[in-house]
C-alpha cells in the first residue's frame, strides 16, 4: 500500500491528535494558512478537517479572518459546496470540519490530464455557475475562485475556499499595501476598487477559471504577477483554444465593466439544454488504498507551492508552457505594471477615468408614469425610471419629510426628484460611475459622486456643481454628522469637515482608538458614536464625539463585539452584539447619565440584522427576513419579545419608521413592504420590479426613504417609485 500523503517529514509532522472530538487520521494536506486533515464523526461520515498553522493561531487579526471564513462556509453550505460540519475558531489551534469530498481538484486534474474536453467543459461551466448562484444568493462573495478551489466529484464540482470572501455589505476593511486574492484570476476591480468589489468579480473568476481548464493557462498569462495586473486591468483576454461555442460567453465573463458581465443565472440560460446532456465528469479513480491527496478535500489548501492564501502577490508554479499568445512587456509597460501595483498597495483605489454631463433639468430620465392613487387620498402614487443603463438600482436619501429627493444611479448619475409627484427637477449624467451610494445632504448643499470617482458638492436646487473635493465617492469614506462630514485616516486620525465648504473644523486623534468607525450619528444631541472592537473580539471601546467640536462626552469599554445601531430615551445607546461567527445575538443599551448597560438576549439568532428603534422598541430585520421586535425599556423584568414575523424576503433592506405606526423595507426583487408595528403584521406590498425579468444582485440593497406620507422605493428596473404610506393595503 502506497504511504500516506501525511507521513514522512513534514512540518507538520507532528500534528494535534484531535480537532475537538475529531481524531485526526491523516494529513491531506497543507496550505499557506492551515493543514488539512482526514478525520471521522462518531457515525463513520469522512470529514476533512483543516487545523490553522501554530503561528497563525495566535494572530488576532487572523482569528477574526478565520471565524468569518466559517461564517461565510456555513452561510453556503449546500449542493455546490463542501457543507460545514462542525468548527472552533476559539480553540487554542482553530479548526473547521467540513464534508470530505473525494476527487482531484480543477488544478490537479488539468496538469495531470490536460484540458478538459468540451462536454466536460461544458458541464464545468453550468456547474460553477450553478455554484455561484447559490453563493451570491446567501450574501457572500467568494472573492478567490481558482482552480486549486473547485473539486471534480462524480456529482459535479464543489466550491471550496472561504478564506477571502465576504458579505455583500460588509464593512471590513481592504487591508492597505496587500492584494486580496490571486492576481491571475482576480477581477480589474479588485485591483483598482478593493472596497468595491461585488458579485461581479466572482463571474469574472469564473471567466478566467474556464479558460484554464479549456487550454491549461489563463487568459492573462506571466510569470510576474505585477505584468498579470496589468493585463488584467489594461488587456484584452487571450481566449484562444476555448471552444467555439463557449468563446462568446466567456469572453463576456471577463469584460472590464462589471455590469457588462452575465449574471450567474444568465450564464445557465446560454448553456441549455447542451450543458446538461453532457456526460459527466468522473475523476479518474486513485490507487486503492490511498488517501487522496492535496487538494482532494473540502478544505481551505491552496494547492501549488508558489501560492500563499490571502493576501499577498501570489508567484504561480506551473506546468510545461502551453502555446499560444506570448505576451513581451516592453520598459514601458513594465514601469506601468509595477506603478500600478504601487497604487493598489498605497491607496487600494483609482485607475480609471469617469466623466459627467451638466446639470439641467430632465436630465437622463424618463416621465413619471401615474397610476391611480386609492380613493379619497390626496397623493397619488408614480414611477420614474432613472437608469439608461446596466442593471444598477438606484439608491436615494432625503433630507426630512417633504424635502426633495436625491438619487444616485451608476451608470446615469445624480438627479434630484420631486417626491410630490416623481418629476426631475435637475440631473447630471456620470455614465462612467461604476458604483454609486446614496447621496449626502450636509450644509446646504449635495455630496455625490463627480467625474473622477470623488465626492461633487452640488447646488440643491440648481443641480450645478459648487466644489469638488478629495474625498472618495465610496461608501463610508465620509461619514455624514449633520452639517459636518467625518473621516478616518489609515492613522486613526479623524477629521471634521464642514459640508458646505469643506473647510477642515478640527482633527485629532480619539483616546485610546487605534483605527475607530464611525456607526452611528444623534441628530438630537449632535453625537457621532464611534466604535472599534478589540483585536481578540472581547471588548468594544465606544466614544460619543461631539460632532461640531470633536470633544468626546463620554467613553466606555463594554464586553463583547457591539456595533452603535440607534439612540433611544433621553440620548441612551442601543448596540447589536455578535458572536464569534458574527451572528448577532442581542442588544445592548447604555444609559451614559446611569452608566449602565443593560443587554437584551435575543430568542435566536440573526445573520447581519438592521435595526431601527421606535421609542423603546427595537426593530430587527435579518438578512432572510425574519423581523423581531424586542422591548429594551424593560430590564430584568417581562419577556423582551414583543412579536415575530416570518415575512418571507430572501434578502430585505435596512427598515424605516414611517407614520402611521408603520415600518417599512424593500426586497431584492424590488417590492417595497410594509409591517403594522403595533402587531407585527404585514399589511402592505407592491409589485416586484426586476431588470428585465431577472433578479440582479447588488452589493448594497438600498432602504426605502419615508418623507412624510410618501415613501419612496428603488428597484432593480431602474426606477424610483412612490407610494402612500398610509394606505398600504393598496399598494
Amino acid at each position: 500500500m502506497p504511504p500516506l500523503p501525511g507521513a514522512g517529514a513534514h512540518p507538520e509532522a507532528e500534528f494535534p491528535e484531535y480537532a475537538g472530538t475529531y481524531r485526526l487520521e491523516a494529513c491531506l494536506g497543507s496550505g499557506g494558512m492551515g493543514v488539512v486533515h482526514l478525520a471521522r464523526s462518531a457515525s463513520g461520515l469522512q470529514l476533512a478537517v483543516k487545523v490553522v498553522h501554530r503561528p497563525y493561531a495566535a494572530d488576532p487579526e487572523f482569528r477574526a479572518r478565520f471565524r468569518q471564513e466559517v461564517a461565510a462556509a456555513r452561510r453556503v453550505s449546500g449542493a455546490f459546496t463542501a457543507p460545514v460540519v462542525d468548527a472552533d475558531p476559539e480553540a487554542v489551534r482553530p479548526w473547521m470540519a467540513t464534508l470530505y469530498v473525494p476527487g482531484p481538484t480543477l488544478a490537479e486534474q488539468v496538469k495531470r490530464n490536460g484540458p478538459l474536453a468540451p462536454a466536460e467543459l461544458r458541464r464545468l461551466t453550468a456547474g460553477l455557475a450553478e455554484a455561484l448562484r447559490d453563493i451570491h444568493r446567501a450574501g457572500v462573495i467568494h472573492r478567490d475562485l481558482k482552480p486549486s478551489n473547485v473539486l471534480l466529484s462524480d456529482a459535479g464540482p464543489k466550491v471550496i475556499d472561504f478564506g477571502i470572501s465576504r458579505p455583500y455589505d460588509s464593512d471590513l476593511r481592504t487591508e492597505t499595501g496587500k492584494l486580496i486574492g490571486s492576481p491571475p484570476y482576480m477581477a480589474p476591480e479588485q485591483f483598482q476598487r478593493p472596497r468595491e468589489v461585488g458579485p461581479a468579480a466572482d463571474v469574472f473568476a469564473l471567466g478566467a477559471v474556464l479558460v484554464h481548464a479549456a487550454t491549461g493557462r489563463g487568459p492573462f498569462d506571466s510569470d510576474s504577477p505585477y505584468i498579470v495586473a496589468y493585463q488584467v486591468v489594461h488587456d484584452e483576454a487571450d481566449l484562444s483554444g476555448v471552444p467555439e461555442d463557449l468563446a462568446e460567453l466567456v469572453g463576456r465573463c471577463l469584460a472590464k465593466d462589471p455590469a457588462q458581465r452575465p449574471t450567474p443565472d444568465e450564464v445557465m440560460a446560454e448553456l441549455r439544454p447542451p450543458s446538461y446532456e453532457a456526460a459527466a465528469f468522473i475523476p479518474a479513480q486513485r490507487r486503492v488504498g490511498a488517501v487522496a491527496g492535496a487538494g482532494a478535500f473540502a478544505g481551505a489548501v491552496e494547492a501549488g507551492a508558489g501560492e500563499r492564501e490571502g493576501a499577498e502577490a501570489a508567484t504561480h508554479v506551473r506546468g510545461a508552457a502551453v502555446p499560444g499568445r506570448r505576451w513581451r512587456p516592453t520598459r514601458g509597460r513594465l514601469v506601468l505594471a509595477a506603478a500600478l501595483l504601487l497604487v493598489v498597495a498605497g491607496a487600494g483605489a483609482g485607475g480609471f477615468a469617469l466623466w459627467g454631463g451638466g446639470g439641467g433639468g430632465g436630465g437622463p430620465a424618463k416621465a413619471p408614469e401615474r397610476t391611480k392613487g386609492a380613493a379619497g387620498t390626496a397623493f397619488s402614487p408614480w414611477s420614474t425610471s432613472l437608469r439608461t443603463s446596466g442593471r444598477a438600482t438606484p439608491v436615494c436619501s432625503s433630507a426630512g419629510a417633504g424635502a426633495a429627493l436625491y438619487c444616485a444611479v451608476a451608470g446615469t448619475g445624480t438627479a434630484r426628484i420631486d417626491p410630490a409627484d416623481g418629476r426631475v427637477v435637475w440631473s447630471d449624467r456620470n455614465t462612467a460611475l461604476r458604483e454609486a451610494s446614496a447621496p449626502i445632504v450636509s450644509g446646504g448643499v449635495v455630496l455625490s459622486a463627480g467625474p473622477d470617482g470623488k465626492l461633487r458638492a452640488y447646488d440643491p436646487v440648481k443641480g450645478v456643481p459648487v466644489r469638488e473635493t478629495g474625498l472618495s465617492a465610496s461608501p463610508g469614506s465620509a461619514f455624514p454628522a449633520g452639517s459636518t462630514l467625518l473621516t478616518v485616516a489609515d492613522s486613526g486620525t479623524v477629521t471634521a469637515l464642514d459640508g458646505a465648504s469643506g473647510v477642515e473644523r478640527w482633527e485629532r486623534s480619539l483616546t485610546g482608538h487605534t483605527r475607530p468607525d464611525f456607526g452611528l450619528y444623534d441628530e438630537a444631541s449632535g453625537l457621532a458614536y464611534a466604535f472599534e472592537h478589540a483585536a481578540d473580539g472581547a471588548s468594544t471601546l465606544v466614544t460619543a464625539v461631539d460632532a461640531g467640536s470633536g470633544r468626546a462626552a463620554w467613553q466606555l469599554r463594554l464586553g463583547g463585539i457591539l456595533t452603535p445601531v440607534a439612540t433611544a430615551g433621553a440620548g441612551e445607546l442601543v448596540l447589536t452584539e455578535m458572536n464569534a461567527d458574527t451572528q448577532t445575538v442581542g442588544l445592548v443599551r447604555y444609559a451614559p447619565g446611569k452608566r449602565s448597560a443593560v443587554r437584551i438576549a435575543l430568542p435566536f439568532r440573526l445573520d447581519e440584522p438592521q435595526v431601527v428603534m421606535g421609542g423603546d422598541a427595537a426593530y430587527v430585520l435579518g438578512r432572510g427576513g425574519s423581523l423581531l421586535a424586542v422591548d429594551t425599556g424593560t430590564p430584568g423584568g417581562g419577556k423582551a419579545e414583543l412579536w415575530r414575523l416570518e415575512t418571507g424576503v430572501g434578502r430585505g433592506s435596512a427598515p424605516v419608521l414611517g407614520e402611521g405606526g408603520h415600518l417599512y423595507f424593500s426586497a431584492a426583487d424590488g417590492r417595497l413592504l410594509a409591517v403594522d408595528t403595533g402587531r407585527g403584521a404585514l399589511v402592505g406590498a407592491t409589485r416586484a420590479r426586476l431588470s428585465g425579468g431577472k433578479l440582479t444582485y447588488a452589493s448594497d440593497l438600498p432602504a426605502p426613504v419615508a418623507a412624510g406620507r410618501v415613501v419612496v422605493g428603488t428597484a432593480p428596473d431602474g426606477s424610483v417609485f412612490a407610494v402612500d404610506g398610509l394606505e398600504p393595503g393598496g399598494w
